[in-house]
């Protein structure tokens, strides 16, 4: 790739060893080269990742504030459709990716940028989410890969040689080549692979996880707290902390203090071999302690206000499919659209309060009430009629065994067992 004097590229950047590197290589290939970084919540010194930028020759860096947008537009949605791939993963990262990638093109288009670029690998999915973002957004846009371009991986083979380049161009970083792995962090989740991860059988390290305590040396007592939804998004919240009781309300706030809830008490880990969009396998560690606890709630709560064949229905038809268009990155899709404009339908009567407990790395709830629910105590009773009829169960059976009368003399017939 030869690089044109005074065309400018906008990096996402994170501050960290890759798009560091990246950076330089830009500036080394001729580009002007501005970067953004977004804020979905990471614990991260943004001050002085900008600086840290600036430094080796960003010419301007812009930090942008995602949260709000993050939890509402996306993190909601995903709750409400109780979002999850491959029956494990909560699609922290995947959630992310949308929301960083439109203000990416907003700031690019704003500095008239001709090409956007990422340090993302040419063998992960975060590739994919980003450009087919980048190409629904601006069909126009030049996107530079480095990890895909012959001539940066030729050169820089792993994580080593990104370190040898760091300190021959004098690039300040944290990683060291005893201890590499890739993280990903944000307001929903924490992502850890590569280096020793690779090897599905070495156990990750203690000190690898950043935001949960140890299952096993968290609090001795459990901790209870209150949930509440209104059309199946978090509104609500009701803690005890220092013996005094709280509330807050408020999308941000709600989730960020769901998380510290859920992070004293060692809830939202998971070790995981998962299938990538592009067809291999990755393995993953994820630590996900507020969206465990919210999407956990919000699925109990549907029990008891959400009619079975909606829940069904909504369950093969939008569940699956809105979490493989969040995993494959096509928000910015018809398909997408269409999914997401179905799901508040499916929500209209998921109001009320779930009372929640966390203990040692577990979350269960231990009440639900709502003024929607479909419940109905008399009638589930077993110690009271109420206004159902056990006579005309009988009925229902007879109807519904007619079928399997039929397929049951038919394999008597043929000599063969059930």
């Amino acid at each position: 790739m030869v690089g044109k004097s005074k065309q400018k590229v906008c990096l996402a950047y994170s501050g960290g060893l890759d798009t560091s590197c990246i950076l330089v290589w830009l500036k080394e290939q001729g580009y002007d080269v501005v970067c953004f970084m977004a804020d979905v919540g990471q614990e991260e010194d943004f001050e002085a990742a900008k600086k840290k930028a600036l430094k080796i020759g960003a010419q301007k860096v812009e930090v942008k504030d995602l949260k709000k947008a993050f939890v509402e537009e996306f993190c909601w949605p995903a709750i409400q459709c109780n979002a999850q791939y491959e029956g494990e993963y909560l699609l922290g990262t995947s959630l992310a990716r949308p929301v960083i990638a439109r203000a990416q093109m907003e700031f690019a288009a704003q500095e008239g940028c001709f090409a956007v670029s990422h340090g993302c690998t040419g063998k992960g999915n975060d590739q994919v989410r980003f450009e087919l973002a980048f190409y629904a957004l601006d069909p126009k846009i030049k996107v530079i890969a480095p990890w895909r371009d012959p001539v940066f991986y030729n050169r820089f083979k792993g994580r080593n040689d990104l370190l040898d380049y760091a300190s021959q161009t004098g690039i300040p970083v944290t990683s060291t080549k005893s201890k590499p792995w890739s993280m990903d962090e944000n307001l929903a989740h924490c992502s850890y692979e590569a280096g020793i991860l690779e090897d599905p059988d070495t156990s990750p390290p203690e000190d690898m996880w950043k935001l949960t305590v140890d299952p096993e040396k968290a609090p001795e007592k459990p901790e209870y707290f209150t949930l509440e939804f209104t059309k199946g998004i978090p509104t609500g919240l009701e803690f005890s902390e220092g013996g005094k009781e709280k509330s807050v309300t408020g999308d941000v706030d709600i989730f960020t203090t769901t998380n510290t809830i859920a992070r004293r008490n060692g809830v939202g880990r998971i070790d995981i071999v998962e299938n990538r969009f592009i067809g291999i396998k990755s393995r993953g560690c994820y630590e996900s302690p507020g969206l465990t606890c919210l999407r956990s709630a919000h699925q109990n709560l549907e029990g008891l206000c959400l009619d079975r064949e909606v829940k069904a229905w909504r369950d093969r038809s939008i569940t699956y499919d809105f979490s493989k268009c969040l995993y494959n990155g096509v928000w910015f899709s018809p398909e997408c659209e269409v999914l997401r404009d179905c799901i508040p339908s499916t929500q209209k009567n998921v109001n009320g309060r779930v009372r929640c407990k966390v203990y040692k790395g577990t979350f269960s709830v231990v009440g639900r009430t709502s003024p929607s629910k479909l419940y109905d105590m008399s009638e589930s009773s077993m110690d009271e009629i109420g206004d159902f009829d056990p006579s005309e169960t009988g009925g229902f059976i007879t109807v519904s065994a007619i079928r399997l009368k039929k397929y049951g003399q038919m394999k008597k017939e043929a000599g063969e067992d059930l």
